[in-house]
């Protein structure tokens, strides 16, 4: 069975490889947070594009106030235009209900604040585990497909779901610094894009000199 060690050698030697990536960093976390809606289901760049079209509105204020058809012909770009207007009207209305203020949240556990977030239309396991990372500053594992596979094809395991994977990782982000954390998600990510084209990519790397001995005599 595979150590606590050995996944977080596995995660920190991807981060050393791809570098930092300082993913969701824009001084207004609310664009940031929107675009996490935004960006489901469909591609970064047209993402971008609904969220260069709501520059005007991205504000609590703005997004309360904008009428929802406005903000469906806004965001069309990033497709289910109609679906993720509503969700994006249900985020911003959870947190004007909580006082608008990010600070307020500070009082929360993660696990309270986890639980909080999954209230929220439209918000899953791994968008809530995102917002927890990269919104309100909390250490928090994404056990993505990216992640799943990877630490398949690695031999650490067999993981169902996302929250069986959550679950057995999110506790390793306790012994890293928040910068450190939010990298390994991004480091997974851009990983997993590239082993998608090359299937014969080499991650013999990522594992130790023991592990890749125990690979190459299987």
């Amino acid at each position: 069975m595979k150590t606590d060690k050995q996944k977080i050698q596995v995660l920190n030697r991807l981060v050393e490889y791809y570098g930092f990536q300082h993913w969701w960093e824009d001084e207004n976390r609310i664009s940031d947070w929107v675009s996490m809606i935004l960006i489901q289901q469909t591609t970064e760049s047209n993402a971008k594009k609904a969220l260069k079209n709501l520059e005007p509105f991205l504000t609590v204020e703005g997004l309360q106030q904008i009428e929802l058809e406005k903000l469906q012909e806004l965001i069309r770009p990033a497709g289910f235009f109609k679906q993720k207007s509503r969700y994006i009207k249900e985020l911003i209305q959870w947190f004007a209900a909580n006082g608008g203020d990010f600070e307020r949240f500070r009082n929360y556990s993660t696990a309270e604040l986890r639980k909080e977030l999954l209230t929220i239309k439209g918000v899953g396991s791994e968008t809530a585990d995102a917002m927890l990372l990269y919104i309100f500053e909390r250490n928090a594992f994404i056990a993505d497909q990216y992640a799943i596979r990877l630490f398949t094809r690695l031999g650490f395991g067999e993981y169902k779901n996302y929250e069986a994977m959550h679950k057995e990782f999110n506790r390793l982000t306790e012994q890293v610094t928040h910068d450190v954390c939010k990298e390994w998600h991004a480091a997974i990510d851009l990983h997993g894009k590239q082993y998608g084209k090359n299937k014969d990519l080499d991650e013999s790397w990522l594992l130790s000199e023991r592990e890749q001995l125990d690979i190459a005599t299987f």
